[in-house]
């Protein structure tokens, strides 16, 4: 986990570009590849990373505040990475899937209800975000934190 602000920002890119990854290839693949080109995912995807960037910027102390405050044993690491991500991609997911409702209505078009579709986007996105969020792209930016970003931004001790 992240113990200062640079490697907290450092982190959260980390987090984003995996998230955003994960979420943009299932909606690809949710919502077919008819419109799908090499250069528009890429444009797609930068746009989509700078958005969950954002948003994360603004959820991440509010759900870290609440998750401090709730009652449970907070000694054992894992228990505050669930907690943490059980209060942050629920919120992610509202914002982000009014991100995926617009951007899909500017693409192809929505069939019917925005509500309807806004609430289907949400459940669709959030059975493959938790699991995503605590399996893969969690583990795997603390694995990258540690090994690459805490070595550089730790000072070294000096030995007299």
């Amino acid at each position: 986990m992240p113990s200062n602000k640079k490697e907290g920002i450092i982190f959260g890119l980390f987090m984003c570009f995996g998230m955003v990854l994960i979420m943009s290839v299932y909606n690809t693949a949710l919502h077919g590849l008819s419109t799908f080109t090499v250069g528009s995912a890429m444009i797609q995807f930068v746009i989509t990373f700078i958005v969950a960037f954002i948003a994360e910027s603004f959820v991440e102390p509010i759900a870290r505040k609440f998750v401090v405050s709730l009652p449970f044993d907070k000694s054992k690491e894992i228990n505050f990475i669930v907690a943490f991500a059980f209060c942050m991609v629920p919120i992610m997911v509202l914002i982000m899937s009014v991100y995926g409702v617009i951007l899909t209505a500017l693409m192809t078009g929505i069939e019917g209800s925005i509500f309807t579709t806004y609430f289907k986007t949400v459940g669709l996105n959030f059975i493959v975000a938790l699991p995503s969020q605590l399996i893969i792209v969690g583990p795997i930016s603390r694995k990258l934190l540690a090994k690459y970003i805490k070595p550089i931004t730790q000072k070294p001790e000096l030995n007299e």
